[in-house]
């Protein structure tokens, strides 16, 4: 069979375990719009948005790590069900609930001291009681975010990819609703103002949390795999295996948030108009971006399932697979980027030097769009062989050691204003999508020769 043959037969399961991931990462981010849109409805529309971006902004910056500390659930229980070793894959997630038994009081805790210390950051002092209040609310859901986290691993590993997807979607009913009813007080409620719309936040979390937990008992009776019938005691092995893994996966998604959000730091220190036309190209990329995270998510889960199976050829076969996917569609992003970039940007504003702006950013952002994809895309390829680790050296060293300070660099001495810094991003992403692009090429040509030499077992993390 040629390589383009077996490319071609991956192509299927790849995108049937694909779409649902991307639909369900993409309603991720519709809950933060969601938010954001219904409480600038609020007489103080500015300081409301401010208050929600900023809360929001410095809580998951810190739960989300947290979270991503259980990333290695995607390679082991995969690479576990594709063995047919659905005990490994129940003791995997005893193991990462484990985890979470210290994981939520230390985020409860750090979350908790930002908020105390917000007052000594200079915060606007209008936006600054209410984003304090938001973090606070918010750190009620911290519990059910984490166990939502460890849950999705460990189902989507498994392949049950559909009921994630339903609970993002429901979950943005779930939502809505309670933003309508919280920050207005409808239905008898109290108006709350953004309270109202942080507790809405934490009562779709706690229903996440709640619908993965029936589902994974469903599917365990249905199934009758014996979920409740493994050691449920420690397993200092099987922790330490997923630190491992996931240390260094939580490690690569913190640098790249932060070197966002240090990027809008930088621009901040601009006129008004530059801030304005990066936020708007930023939320565009980062929904772009949201396709190739959920194909990297399928990426993960069938290259470590096919090396379960002892098919190490078969793994990456589907890698290509999936990079092919996101290069289709982070081309297409590209392309309309480049052409329709105005129109967009008046969706957002009619301020016509933040059209502007936005629209050069744009331009940026088209270049690198095809790089973006790849990175993430072999990242989640990786994942599913056990190497968590490149993936966060490659935004180590090319993000802060090089990205941002040439962003800067162009910036303030060059007087490149916000280009400039999309312009180191840009060059950084370029350097990382070709870095991981040829690391996953050398890692697909081993598995190839492993089923030369071991044809019905491999594993790149054993």
């Amino acid at each position: 069979m040629s390589a383009l043959e077996g490319i071609r037969r991956e192509w299927r399961p790849m995108l049937t375990l694909a779409w649902p991931l991307v639909v369900a990462e993409l309603g991720w981010m519709v809950m933060g719009i969601i938010d954001t849109i219904m409480v600038g409805r609020l007489s103080n529309s500015a300081v409301a948005i401010g208050a929600v971006s900023l809360g929001s902004s410095l809580y998951y910056t810190c739960s989300v790590f947290g979270g991503c500390l259980l990333l290695g659930l995607d390679t082991v229980v995969s690479q576990a069900y594709g063995a047919r070793r659905l005990a490994d894959c129940h003791r995997a997630l005893w193991s990462a609930l484990e985890l979470c038994v210290p994981l939520v009081p230390a985020l409860t805790a750090i979350n908790a001291a930002i908020a105390y210390e917000l007052p000594r950051f200079g915060v606007n002092p209008h936006v600054l009681p209410p984003a304090t209040a938001y973090i606070r609310i918010l750190n009620w859901g911290t519990l059910p975010l984490i166990l939502y986290f460890a849950l999705r691993r460990y189902l989507q590993g498994m392949g049950i990819v559909k009921p994630v997807m339903f609970t993002l979607i429901s979950a943005n009913a779930v939502n809505l609703a309670g933003n309508w009813m919280l920050i207005y007080g409808h239905l008898g409620f109290r108006a709350m103002g953004t309270d109202g719309s942080a507790w809405a936040t934490v009562a779709a979390r706690t229903y996440m949390a709640a619908a993965f937990i029936a589902c994974a008992i469903y599917y365990d009776r249905s199934r009758r795999s014996g979920l409740f019938h493994v050691p449920m005691a420690f397993d200092w092995p099987r922790l330490a295996r997923l630190l491992r893994l996931g240390i260094p996966a939580a490690t690569h998604v913190l640098l790249e948030i932060a070197v966002f959000g240090l990027a809008t730091a930088l621009i901040s220190r601009l006129d008004a108009a530059s801030l304005a036309g990066h936020q708007i190209a930023l939320n565009l990329a980062s929904l772009t971006f949201m396709v190739p995270l959920g194909i990297s998510s399928a990426a993960a889960v069938r290259v470590g399932q096919l090396i379960g199976q002892g098919e190490p050829a078969g793994a990456g076969r589907a890698g290509w697979s999936a990079l092919i996917c996101a290069v289709l569609f982070m081309g297409s992003a590209a392309v309309t980027f480049l052409t329709l970039a105005a129109r967009i940007a008046r969706i957002y504003t009619a301020d016509p030097a933040v059209i502007r702006i936005s629209v050069t950013l744009m331009s940026i952002a088209a270049a690198f769009q095809l790089f973006d994809g790849c990175q993430i895309v072999a990242a989640g390829a990786l994942r599913g062989t056990g190497d968590t680790r490149t993936p966060m050296l490659c935004n180590l060293c090319f993000y802060w050691f090089i990205g941002l300070p040439l962003g800067a660099l162009l910036c303030f001495r060059a007087g490149w204003g916000a280009a400039g810094v999309w312009t180191g991003l840009s060059a950084a992403l370029i350097l990382i999508g070709s870095v991981l692009l040829l690391v996953w090429r050398r890692t697909a040509a081993e598995l190839r020769r492993s089923a030369d030499r071991m044809p019905l077992r491999f594993s790149v993390s054993s």
